[in-house]
């Protein structure tokens, strides 16, 4: 074979050489790029967990989220609610735990109080913070022909003899009806652990055991005892929202009681713990858009929420507040491990 052969053949084997270089780069780019996960979010159906039995606050909260995500095109992909009862969200967030940014759990302060009462090792650290939506408050109520008119002057008899009152709470000590009186018998001076709680399975037992006279106060969610304070069956003597509340006008809040004291009955949304801040990012911006609806503000109003909604920066910040806040009144309450 000639030189210029040769130097032929030498030329075309780099120009095919480089060629292939090309290609190999190329191709392990796309095998890199997909093997990362580099594709549309979301890629499949959704599924928000309700950690509770159906017709709970949080079933009720997560086919909320389902319906007004779904009426209103916010999300192109199906919407499921899957129910995982137990061990008082464990069992739901547990499932979570396992799952990726197409699962979100509902949750509650339970996601704090679990840990810091020893019924759980979950922290709300492994999951990541996606949004607080809304929230009921407490009441404070009394029989319609309690001798106590104010939420003060009960105070006052908790503080002068704790075991003369019997106060009525469900479905356990170390939940928000209760750490609710903790907070503001505390800010008064009295200590929580010497009062006397009779425990009931739920809110609905709590009010009939009022109503029957087998407790002389509740604490419970607004929602339990609203209607048969409006009907004139009880008296709610006070409510843990920063203002008075529309329909309410007439029952002052903790803090015109002269306690301290706003405290909400909150529920948000969780996700995983390991989602990118692309994932966090579409949550953010979709249940943002989510509360901004006409549906979403009816669906408040229906349920006797109020909008509570921060966003997924926020609610990281404000899980921390409550942490602390929930780990003091625990210990306040005595039931702290």
């Amino acid at each position: 074979m000639s030189t210029n052969k040769i130097k032929g053949v030498q030329k075309n084997m780099k120009r095919f050489g480089f060629v292939l270089i090309i290609c190999v780069m190329a191709l392990m780019t796309a095998c890199s790029s997909s093997a990362s996960g580099d594709k549309e979010f979301p890629s499949k159906n959704i599924e928000i967990i309700a950690p509770a039995s159906p017709g709970g606050g949080w079933d009720l909260t997560a086919r909320s989220v389902q319906k007004v995500l779904r009426d209103n095109d916010i999300v192109d992909k199906n919407i499921n609610v899957i129910n995982k009862p137990g061990g008082g969200g464990e069992a739901g967030w547990k499932y979570l735990e396992k799952k990726d940014a197409h699962h979100l759990a509902i949750n509650s302060s339970l996601v704090l109080t679990n840990k810091l009462l020893g019924q759980s090792d979950l922290s709300h650290e492994q999951f990541t913070p996606i949004a607080t939506l809304a929230t009921e408050w407490q009441a404070l109520a009394v029989p319609v022909d309690s001798k106590y008119e104010t939420a003060s002057e009960l105070l006052d008899q908790m503080k002068k003899d704790p075991k003369s009152l019997k106060i009525g709470v469900g479905p356990g000590l170390g939940n928000d009806d209760h750490l609710s009186i903790v907070q503001a018998a505390s800010e008064k001076g009295i200590d929580p652990t010497k009062l006397d709680f009779l425990v009931y399975e739920g809110g609905g037992d709590v009010v009939t055991a009022l109503l029957g006279g087998h407790v002389d106060a509740v604490t419970t969610s607004l929602s339990e005892v609203k209607e048969q304070h409006l009907a004139g069956k009880l008296k709610i003597l006070a409510v843990s929202s920063e203002e008075r509340l529309e329909g309410l006008d007439e029952v002052p809040t903790w803090t015109e009681e002269g306690v301290d004291m706003v405290f909400p009955h909150w529920r948000g949304i969780m996700g995983p713990g390991d989602m990118t801040e692309e994932e966090i990012a579409y949550w953010d911006e979709k249940i943002g858009e989510m509360v901004k609806t006409d549906e979403w503000k009816k669906m408040l109003e229906n349920n006797d929420w109020d909008d509570f909604y921060k966003d997924s920066k926020e609610t990281k910040e404000f899980m921390k507040e409550q942490e602390k806040l929930y780990s003091d009144l625990v210990e306040s309450s005595g039931l702290k491990n």
